[in-house]
């Protein structure tokens, strides 16, 4: 991404530090979303090696609740995303285990399960129904680590980070948890490392590398592919150690980002407020 074609906007206010990452669950955070259910509040996961479970969490990144996915391992989680789902009165959670360092998994899966809801002297729940959606990609075998849900379409989407440039899969709903699905090639970008992405109610875009965060405006309300097709804008990026999380807040006020705990570095959740 050369620094001469790069458009940089100025939607966003500065990145403003709400809270540092001390939390030692919390060392490999690789996925973050705002929460539905639980206004103010932020689902946070690990990546591999660490427990199947999401957090909940504070503004302040105090964890005020544990779920834990029984049955199943944390092979490679890498994004988590809010959207809706089967009944159109709920809000759902998606897990993406979409992680693939060495390109070894011919299978990818995505857990969806009803979004938990907050109650005081209820820090721990355990999740025993969900639903697997299981998928490969259509070419071949590569790591992803961006999971993306349309509202609007209830897509899903992932994007592979290790080739140049990236490409992007796209999951159409509805999509069956009884069969192996194909996530289809739709389109290439000129990036990268793409390591989160996010798509808020109007169909907006936000994806991040670990030295980029890219916006894509959906002023005409397009379907993803189209806006995709189009060229982003730079957020100017408050560099974390290892940023690989990213979310629109709910309330469409800006965005969180939030990178991995580091020895000799401190690490903060991040809000870019969006400008009025």
């Amino acid at each position: 991404m050369a620094s001469a074609q790069q458009i940089v906007t100025d939607k966003f206010e500065k990145g403003k530090p709400l809270a540092e990452l001390t939390q030692n669950e919390l060392k490999e955070v690789s996925g973050i979303a705002s929460s539905s259910k639980n206004s103010g509040m932020l689902w946070a996961l690990n990546d591999s090696g660490n427990t199947a479970e999401i957090f909940l969490l504070d503004k302040q990144l105090k964890i005020k609740m544990a779920c834990i996915l029984k049955g199943i391992a944390n092979r490679d989680w890498e994004d988590i995303a809010i959207g809706p789902g089967p009944d159109p009165s709920k809000s759902y959670v998606y897990v993406g285990e979409i992680g693939d360092n060495d390109a070894v998994y011919p299978y990818k899966n995505i857990y969806r399960f009803e979004e938990p809801e907050f109650r005081e002297g209820n820090p721990e729940k355990k999740i025993s129904t969900f639903d697997t959606i299981t998928f490969r990609l259509s070419d071949r075998i590569k790591d992803t680590e961006s999971l993306m849900i349309d509202p609007r379409s209830k897509n899903l989407y992932v994007v592979s980070k290790r080739e140049d440039p990236v490409h992007v899969y796209e999951i159409k709903y509805p999509y069956s948890i009884h069969d192996t699905l194909t996530a289809v090639n739709i389109l290439s970008l000129p990036f990268e490392k793409i390591v989160a992405a996010n798509i808020d109610g109007k169909g907006n875009v936000l994806m991040k590398t670990y030295e980029h965060i890219l916006f894509w405006e959906n002023t005409q309300g397009v379907d993803l592919s189209s806006l995709l097709k189009k060229k982003p804008v730079h957020v100017p990026y408050e560099k974390e150690p290892k940023g690989e999380a990213i979310t629109w807040a709910q309330d469409g006020s800006g965005f969180f980002t939030l990178g991995e705990q580091k020895k000799k570095e401190s690490t903060y959740l991040y809000f870019y407020r969006l400008r009025k």
